[in-house]
């Protein structure tokens, strides 16, 4: 009886591991206008990003949240900046590159061979590419920027900490995309991905929701990946 005791406590520390690891996605019961404005956002904001490959805080502060319905996933950052880098710019730029921005990578994989990734800078400039790996650990990867996301919204709104951003990802274009393996999720439904802020002054920071133990492949580390439930 003792060892068995022993056996469910062990049980319940690991569910409860898990789900700590794991990056809740709340259902919500009216469509999201995406506008920038984020005083009506429905759902938990998330602890804030930490340095992408070190967990150490960072000097700038940024929080996401996520939520979801039957037609769209629904993301929103908030971000403390006091010197915005960057500008508009034509779609599809690699904003990565020069700009202050936020950034989701996503798979409906559990094993990552494929994800998503979407960029948008303070200035509502935004890129979207389907990175497809060549190696287990995404060290060897192919880009894709001639996917375009169908009715993807984002919008960029200047604050007077920072910015926002507010991103909409319709399901049926995601469904769409060759060797995306997407399909729209349910309840239960979980795919991989993390959630990430590169911050160009004063101090450059490479910042993610969920850090990861490995320095290799900067953001690109997919075996890494937190779960993204979704939930009601």
């Amino acid at each position: 009886m003792k060892f068995n005791s022993i056996v469910f406590f062990l049980l319940i520390c690991t569910v409860q591991q898990i789900k700590s690891q794991a990056l809740l996605i709340h259902k919500t019961k009216q469509p999201i206008v995406i506008d920038g404005d984020l005083s009506d956002w429905p759902s938990p904001f998330s602890k804030e990003f930490v340095i992408h490959n070190s967990g150490e805080k960072a000097k700038q502060s940024t929080v996401a949240s996520l939520s979801w319905d039957k037609n769209f996933l629904y993301i929103a950052y908030k971000c403390t900046d006091s010197e915005i880098i960057g500008k508009e710019r034509k779609q599809d730029s690699p904003l990565f590159e020069t700009d202050d921005l936020v950034e989701i990578f996503i798979s409906p994989d559990v094993e990552v061979k494929s994800y998503i990734e979407i960029g948008v800078n303070a200035f509502n400039t935004n890129y979207d590419v389907l990175i497809q790996c060549t190696s287990k650990e995404c060290g060897g990867r192919k880009s894709d920027l001639s996917i375009s996301i169908r009715g993807l919204q984002t919008a960029s709104k200047i604050t007077e900490f920072g910015y926002t951003v507010e991103i909409a990802i319709p399901f049926s274009s995601l469904n769409e995309i060759t060797n995306g393996n997407f399909k729209t999720p349910k309840i239960g439904t979980t795919w991989k991905g993390n959630l990430f802020r590169i911050d160009y002054g004063p101090t450059k920071e490479y910042q993610s929701l969920k850090p990861y133990q490995s320095k290799k492949h900067g953001f690109h580390q997919p075996a890494e990946f937190a779960e993204l439930i979704f939930v009601k």
